[in-house]
């Protein structure tokens, strides 16, 4: 944590709300990408960022600063999203993706590649949603957001081991599904050990 943030931190908990928004400022996109990614569609996405940010700074004075902010946040973003995802019990299925990023006009893709990776992204949170939810914040915080085992566990209240348990699992699950519905995958219906050459 930088001494800025610690700042905010100490001014938040004084009751200043300008500061509490700086860490706003700082957090709401990768706060926003968890709840994306675990609700799946943008909509649900801002409500459960704006209530993760209401509970964060409702809880403020409990936060351990030997703790990094950002992990606490997250958790508190994942937890939500876990019991949303649990009260809801339905699938849902995405029909958007993440607002692309401003790019100078140089840089911009062209309109193939675009489609190609939003069919790509819609792929993979098609995958994501039939995960457990406690799986998918796992997965999510790991490679979304480039979070530790331990960090995970912290996050989640879960133990290392479990932690890694639960990645294995999913990754395989991830795996085997995006194996068996990507129609231009070559291995797409080879049995076990078959040679790819029949």
């Amino acid at each position: 944590m930088n001494e800025q943030e610690t700042l905010w931190i100490k001014q938040a908990r004084q009751g200043d709300d300008s500061a509490f928004g700086c860490l706003v400022e700082s957090y709401q996109r990768p706060v926003f990408s968890v709840c994306y990614r675990m609700l799946g569609n943008s909509r649900d996405a801002e409500d459960a960022a704006q209530e993760s940010f209401i509970r964060a700074y409702r809880y403020l004075n409990k936060y351990d600063p030997d703790r990094p902010f950002g992990t606490w946040l997250l958790s508190i973003a994942s937890h939500y999203c876990i019991d949303r995802m649990r009260k809801r019990r339905l699938k849902t299925v995405s029909t958007d993706v993440l607002p692309p990023e401003v790019v100078p006009d140089r840089n911009t893709p062209n309109p193939e590649k675009v489609f190609r990776n939003e069919e790509k992204e819609l792929a993979i949170q098609r995958l994501l949603e039939n995960l457990k939810p406690t799986d998918r914040a796992a997965i999510i915080l790991r490679y979304w957001h480039e979070y530790s085992e331990k960090e995970i566990a912290e996050a989640l209240d879960l133990t290392v081991s479990a932690v890694k348990s639960r990645l294995y699992r999913s990754r395989q699950s991830l795996a085997d599904a995006w194996i068996e519905n990507e129609p231009s995958n070559p291995i797409r219906g080879r049995r076990p050990n078959e040679s790819p050459a029949f």
